[in-house]
């Protein structure tokens, strides 16, 4: 049965609107070419009387379809909360008003823009349906937690704090990772004087004594199937039972690993027993500890005289044999394994090596700590470590004399060696050229979650096997809607950070799964209740949707034909811009809503030099920053006509076809950076579609058109300046071109 539609528009004269532009003829142009015969404007829209007057009709005049002639979309959205209906908005302030001059020679121009606007508006409503929410919704509001670490165990903690149920997996025997094998940790908090506890017995306990937190030691996920809401996570323990539990959403704190220290023979480990690596050094502090004595030599078990410690081993590596990156905290962990000596013994020459000291947080404070207390730092790059007998000599180059320099008979070397992420399998990792040797194999052979995805057993990782996220906006995120990661298996850190990542990747989690039980997506478009579908008759079963989905939101049925799987989808829309037969939409956002806009312009005859330049703009970067850039009254050119896109991944090439043929002069699309350090929102999109328009040039010459006529950019939010220079140097390029020979047919 057909949706019953009654359409209204509501146009405002606030904000200057009044002023600048002729309300009435916005009005006429609504109903005659509209085809809307509800009009009404209004003083102020966003008024309580005006917002009173739009919820009057929805309730008691049966409207389902509003237009709202005002402000950008992206303003004003508590006002304009009409969560029945669905609403399409013309953005006459910031979109027109606001980027013209207030002359009688821009008059027209800028009537003519508005009055386009509302064309567009028209036409977009007319097309919508009001999204009802994903009908395949889970319920479950229990939170699994992989990994029983400082981050594991602080996700558990901090969920449970606020009602949420929590299943933890840890693979070993014991919670507490890492922290568990450390002596001591650096401080968090005043004075920054001294190592501290490191707080995981306390934890533990906590852990123990709430019953909102189910505990599996010695155990492992076998598989992951399902999506937010409605997970179902397979756990494996080490005596052969698998229970299942399900679970809304999942935060993956996998940890870390220290960088094998054997690929540095160099600096002498492996060929001497007092060359260790921090974790090497925490293990023989733990045992000074129980013993109540000093730390001792390795080789002969004699007390520690002389103990050297050797920054950045492995890391920060330009030539691509060992890591490339900073591990972030090894500089405070020496600084404050440092003051294990001296605390101990002030007479022990405690000597740390560095090219760059990196204290982050309060470090700076920990640093002075230790310089009081007599550990040297001394600026300088190490070549080598000579082993001899019971000691070392460790050759470094002074970088402040700019000399060779030598530091003898060393009791104990340390070496810095970095963190390598727990983050298991990625099908699609590949190592830099050169830079295999930095990646541990083991880590391709090892599962975390076992995903039961056809793009994976895991998350998606970055190039040194770190999870992918958008680290800008969305740090936790990951490209498998609902699964979080946090700690060092995200990026470096030291336990500070992690206990913090912990907590900022479970609220994300705890509004995935509650946003899932509604029917609602995530994040960035938080809130939205459209989902896709497909029209399987015309379905050719060519695969790219269910390949260019970047967050594997689609399978494939038993008959090949696409299988949406809701609850992962992050509504971006970059299946329907890669559906070459248009048969993927959503209900308030499809081919149909984009191109009907494109469409309804008025396009002006090619001998009155007014060229139409359509620009296709990114929700999340290009059309905030033309929003603000209006808001500094920056003039643009009165011959662009912007549609706002989910996502540059959504634009389909029909659009730009349809533009071409309907006699526009040329189109500009402006999504997020791309490539190793996107900043696209929804990570691929960006880049599919730089892809799909680098073969746009074939279509413009079969149209006998420039290709200058099709552009894409890369556009940041904080390109305030740039996005309207883009249009206005587009636009002389456009005049020097010519104006297309399509306008008129």
């Amino acid at each position: 049965m057909a949706e019953e539609k009654k359409v209204a528009a509501y146009i405002c004269q606030g904000c200057g609107l009044g002023e600048r532009l002729d309300t009435d003829a916005l009005v006429d142009v609504v109903k005659k070419e509209g085809k809307i015969q509800q009009v009404k404007p209004h003083p102020f829209l966003c008024s309580s009387e005006g917002v009173a007057m739009i919820q009057n009709d929805i309730d008691n005049d049966g409207v389902t379809h509003i237009m709202l002639g005002a402000c950008s979309r992206r303003a004003k959205t508590d006002a304009f909360n009409f969560t029945t209906v669905a609403m399409s908005r013309a953005n006459l302030r910031e979109g027109v008003i606001w980027i013209r001059p207030d002359t009688e020679e821009a008059r027209e121009t800028t009537q003519e823009m508005a009055e386009d606007y509302l064309r567009m508006g028209s036409a977009e409503i007319k097309a919508m349906r009001q999204p009802q929410g994903n009908p395949n919704t889970g319920t479950s509001r229990t939170l699994l937690v992989v990994g029983g670490g400082i981050t594991g165990m602080t996700a558990a903690l901090e969920a449970a704090k606020t009602g949420y149920p929590v299943v933890l997996v840890e693979k070993s025997g014991q919670l507490g990772g890492w922290a568990a094998r450390m002596h001591q940790r650096v401080p968090s908090h005043e004075p920054y004087k001294a190592p501290v506890d490191t707080g995981v017995a306390d934890m533990i306990s906590a852990i123990e004594a709430d019953a909102n937190i189910k505990v599996y030691l010695n155990a492992t996920v076998a598989k992951t199937s399902g999506a937010p809401g409605r997970f179902q996570a397979e756990i494996a323990t080490e005596s052969g039972s698998v229970s299942t539990e399900d679970v809304g959403a999942i935060v993956q704190a996998s940890g870390f690993e220290l960088y094998d220290a054997n690929k540095l023979p160099e600096l002498g480990y492996g060929k001497s027993p007092n060359v260790v690596d921090q974790g090497g050094l925490e293990q023989l502090a733990m045992e000074a500890a129980q013993r109540g004595g000093a730390i001792l030599r390795p080789s002969d078990g004699q007390p520690v005289k002389s103990v050297v410690f050797v920054q950045c081993a492995g890391q920060r590596d330009a030539s691509g044999t060992h890591l490339a990156y900073c591990s972030g905290h090894c500089c405070n962990t020496s600084i404050k394994q440092a003051m294990y000596f001296k605390d101990a013994n002030a007479d022990i020459d405690t000597t740390v090596l560095y090219t760059d000291l990196r204290t982050p947080g309060n470090g700076e404070d920990f640093y002075r700590s230790a310089q009081e207390k007599g550990v040297i730092f001394t600026k300088g790059k190490v070549s080598s470590v000579e082993p001899d007998g019971n000691t070392c000599k460790v050759n470094f180059h002074d970088m402040i004399l700019d000399d060779k320099a030598a530091i003898e008979n060393a009791d104990l070397v340390v070496l810095a060696t970095g963190q390598v992420p727990n983050s298991g399998v990625n099908i699609d990792f590949k190592p830099e050229a050169g830079a295999e040797a930095a990646w541990d194999e083991q880590k391709k052979t090892i599962s975390i979650l076992n995903l039961d995805y056809r793009q994976g057993s895991d998350v998606p990782q970055l190039k040194y096997g770190f999870t992918d996220s958008h680290f800008i906006c969305f740090p936790y995120e990951t490209r498998r809607t609902g699964i979080y990661t946090a700690g060092p298996v995200r990026r470096p850190m030291d336990i500070a950070q992690a206990k913090e990542d912990a907590t900022g990747a479970t609220l994300k989690a705890i509004q995935a799964l509650e946003n899932a039980a509604i029917g609602s997506a995530a994040h960035p478009r938080s809130g939205d209740l459209s989902y896709p579908s497909v029209r399987l008759e015309g379905c050719t079963q060519c695969k790219r949707c269910t390949v260019e989905c970047p967050f594997g939101a689609i399978d494939e049925d038993e008959k090949r034909y696409p299988l949406f799987n809701e609850s992962r989808c992050r509504r971006c829309g970059t299946c329907m811009g890669a559906c070459p037969v248009r048969v993927i939409s959503f209900e308030n956002y499809s081919v149909d809503t984009v191109g009907s806009q494109i469409k309804a312009v008025s396009i002006p005859d090619e001998f009155s030099e007014k060229p139409r330049i359509l620009v296709l703009a990114c929700e999340n970067d290009a059309y905030p920053a033309m929003d603000m850039a209006a808001m500094n009254r920056t003039e643009t050119s009165s011959f662009v006509r912007v549609v706002p896109v989910r996502c540059l991944g959504s634009v389909n090439t029909i659009w730009i076809t349809d533009a071409l043929n309907s006699g526009y002069d040329g189109v500009m699309l402006m999504g997020c950076k791309h490539g190793d350090e996107y900043q696209c929102h929804f990570v691929k999109g960006s880049e599919l579609a730089n892809y799909r328009m680098s073969k746009i040039d074939d279509t413009l010459k079969g149209f006998n058109l420039e290709t200058d006529r099709v552009q894409t950019y890369e556009v940041a939010i904080t390109d305030i300046d740039r996005v309207p220079k883009l249009i206005n140097d587009f636009e002389k390029r456009m005049f020097e071109i010519g104006m297309s020979p399509f306008k008129g047919f």
